[in-house]
This record gives C-alpha cells, structure tokens and sequence, in this order.
C-alpha cells in the first residue's frame, strides 16, 4: 500500500500550483481525479516540445491522475459532480476568486454535500482582502512578492528565478497542508477549509532575506551569486570555468583554508569568523578568485572533495538529469514511453507510486462515470462528459 491509497481527490486546478499539489498526492497513493474543461488543462497546449501530442510542461505535473473531462455547467453534469463529492476526501481549486462559487463548487456547497470534505482553494493573493481579484501568475508573483529584487547580478537588473517558484512553493504548501486537515480529520470526523496563495507562500521563502529585512529595517540588496549572510558563499570562475564553493561553518573554513595552503587566512583577524568575512567580503573574495584563477575547476573540485568541503561545478539541465545522484536514486523515470522526473520523497514502507503516465484529455471519462453509476453514453450526450 501506498501512504494515501484509499484517498480520493478531485482536482479542480490548472496550469502549476494546483496540479503540483495534486502530483504530490498522487505519487503518494491518491486516487486524483482530475475535472478538465472541454478546452483542457492551459498547459496542454503550452510547447513545443511536445512528444506524442503531450506537451513536456503538462507531463511535469500531472502523473499519476484520471482525467475526467466535464462541462461543470451543464445541468446534467451536476449528479455526476455530485456524486464525485460525496465521495472524496479533498477537493482542491484554484478558479479566480468567486469562480468556483459561480460554477457551483464553491466552500460552502461542496461542504454541504459532504461535511468531511478537505476544501483547498489555491489563489494568487488569497481570498480575502485587496488582492483577492486579481489574477495570480508566478512571474508577477516573483516581482510583487520580493523574489525577483534579490534574485540577478549585484550590479545588474532583477532577474526571475529559472522555474515557477513561485507556484511550486504553493503546490508544495497546499499538499502539506491537505494533509495536516486530513489528520485533523481523522480526531474530529470534519473536514475544513484550506487557503494557501502564491503572494503568501513566495514572501515566506524569504526566508533568512526577509528576516535580515525585518532585523535590520534596511531593504535586501542583490548578491548575485553570492550569499548574503555568508562568505565564502558563492560563484568563483577557475582557469576554465566557474564553480561554487559553500563554506557554510567555522569548521568548513578551517577545512577549506588548510586544503588550500592559506592558513595565513586562519591568521588574519578579517577573516577571524563569519561576521568578519561578511563584512571583509571583497578583500577575501578577490583573494580567493586570484587563487581560483590559476588552476582548472576540475583541480580545485577535486581538492575540496577531498577536504570534504561543499563545492560543484554549474551544470546544465542536462548534465543534472545525467547525474550519477539522479540516476542512482531513481529520479529519472519513464511512463507508456513519456519521459519525467521522479518524486524526490522517500518512503521505507509505503514508497511513491509511478503508475500512470499523464492523462489525455478526457481519459478515463467513461471509467469514471460508470464508476460511480452513470452511463457515459447519455452524459455525452447531453454535453455533461466528452
């Protein structure tokens, strides 16, 4: 058995944060069903590249479900939804704010057809309040929520981070919250309502940026590749190419210095700890890029491997999936011929599942329908199912 075999979910999301969610579940055993429009998941259509007529964005996020493709206001869809309901466990949306209540699938109608219900409503600023109108997007997110203002050159412009963060992070936050209101459920027999947003969920991966903010009262400059808090915590370039070093305790500073022969750095009061090395930044960092400069990456990485102190080269994406790390634990998966990567949660005794590829549009329409009684012919019929 898989940790959440027996658990029933109806996704109700699109694009990222919510599929995210729902993948999260899924992997972990959820039976995910996933309620498309007739038009699809965004996502479907986001590509090239595509492989089979699946696009690689769609794939990255929706393992593991059954598609149910459904006209939410036909009225003869409505038993349909309603059986669904009775019969799940968590139901999670991310519809603009009133979406889901004028569809009829809104908090306090689903509750009212099954009062254990776990209702998770996934928004861009949440539900309430002056942002609960407007439309939520990652890189908007990403630049309204402090990421991108940190994120880039010291000396450059604002840079977004490579993936959605911004929508991973919330994906990741609403999964972990389901599953505290299920064990919340299992001691009162009553489900709840969840909220998380992605304007929420980006400020809290601040982090330690966001603390500094909140000490100090002055805002967080840029760093590029270096660490705020820090040092030596950053990027430097060999003869060849750069590589990053992360000396992150006073042990790892011995470690680094004796490896490299400057133990006169041990010596010198700028570098005494990490508060000096912070605020010494520049005279210590231009000493070590001098240093790094007269051999190849390959020595130095070799060097620190050696010491046991935290360094690596800058990988493509490629060479990442290619990692011996990867492919030794499993990351790199394949399903009916489409290509993923894998979950990263590690279970002794109820590992993640990897059963099904992503679903295509309206899959498991007809599975699901008799499923639960109907007959998948009238439903099409009458325009509720395709």
């Amino acid at each position: 058995m898989n940790a959440l075999t027996g658990v029933r979910v109806l996704e109700l999301s699109r694009v990222l944060a919510g599929p995210w969610c729902g993948m999260v579940l899924a992997d972990l055993g959820a039976d995910v069903i996933k309620l498309e429009s007739f038009d699809g998941d965004d996502t479907r259509g986001l590509g090239p590249p595509f492989l089979d007529g699946m696009s690689a964005y769609f794939a990255c996020c929706n393992r593991n479900k059954r598609s149910l493709a459904i006209d939410l206001r036909a009225p003869s869809a409505r038993p349909l939804l309603e059986a669904l309901v009775r019969e799940a466990d968590v139901l999670v949306e991310n519809y603009r704010t009133g979406g889901a209540e004028a569809l009829g699938v809104g908090y306090e109608a689903m509750a009212a057809i099954n009062p254990r219900l776990v209702y998770c409503s996934i928004s861009g600023y949440g539900r309430t309040g002056p942002g609960a109108r407007l439309p939520g997007y990652d890189y908007v997110v990403q630049a309204e929520a402090g990421m991108m203002a940190i994120t880039g050159p010291a000396d450059g412009g604002a840079y977004k981070a490579g993936v959605a963060v911004a929508d991973l992070a919330t994906g990741q936050n609403a999964a972990t919250a389901i599953l505290a209101a299920l064990l919340q459920r299992h001691r009162t027999g009553r489900g709840q309502r969840i909220e998380v947003s992605l304007f929420d969920s980006q400020l809290a991966m601040l982090a330690n940026v966001g603390s500094n903010a909140l000490f100090t009262g002055a805002d967080a400059p840029r760093h590029g590749n270096a660490h705020a808090s820090i040092v030596p915590y950053q990027a430097f370039r060999a003869r060849d190419r750069e590589f990053v070093l992360a000396v992150a305790s006073e042990k790892l500073w011995i470690q680094a210095c004796q490896a490299l022969g400057r133990e006169d750095w041990l010596r010198d009061p700028r570098f005494g700890n990490n508060a000096a090395r912070v605020q010494h930044r520049q005279a210590l960092c231009a000493a070590m890029a001098e240093l790094f400069a007269t051999e190849d990456a390959s020595h130095w990485l070799a060097l620190f491997s050696q010491a046991g102190v935290p360094a690596a080269p800058i990988n493509s994406v490629r060479q990442a999936l290619d990692h011996p790390v990867a492919t030794a634990g499993g990351m790199r998966v394949v399903i009916d011929g489409i290509p993923m990567v894998g979950s990263p949660l590690r279970l002794s005794a109820s590992p993640p599942r990897l059963e099904r590829a992503p679903p295509a549009l309206g899959q498991h329409s007809d599975e699901i329908a008799r499923e639960y009684g109907f007959v998948p012919e009238r439903l099409r019929h009458e325009g509720a199912i395709r």
